[in-house]
């Protein structure tokens, strides 16, 4: 049910979900980081606030503001810490859901396309290969 390369449903459909599913990620994210800025010191979420990849994602979300937000979605491990710093420095919702709505727009595509193909090679050599 949760895999969408099991899906049977046209190709617009499939994105159009997987755009809802990257929304709801990334926004609770989002939200998320808002609601744990105030304590946050005292909590377990230091020691991911702490972490290598919520500094990175930081520095770029101080950098390039909103673009950062929406070019994380080409990337592999900071995408949710980008979100979740837009919520822990509060990044103004007018400027927050355009770039996530971008991002996921682009993320639903290519998962779309280019994640089936190359899952689907994958299984294939899988497939194929020798055995042990």
């Amino acid at each position: 049910m949760f895999n969408p390369m099991t899906w049977d449903a046209p190709y617009l459909v499939i994105v159009a979900a997987l755009f809802v599913i990257v929304m709801l990620r990334a926004n609770g994210t989002y939200w998320l980081g808002r609601g744990l800025t105030r304590g946050a010191e005292h909590t377990r979420m230091a020691k991911m606030m702490s972490s290598k990849h919520y500094a990175v994602a930081r520095d770029w979300l101080n950098r390039w503001g909103a673009p950062a937000i929406a070019l994380s979605f080409l990337t592999i491990g900071i995408q949710t810490m980008i979100n979740l710093a837009a919520g822990i420095t509060r990044m103004p919702l007018r400027r927050y859901l355009p770039a996530v709505t971008a991002g996921s727009v682009i993320w639903a595509f290519l998962y779309g396309t280019v994640g089936f193909i190359g899952w689907a090679a994958v299984v294939r050599l899988w497939e194929l290969s020798p055995r042990w």
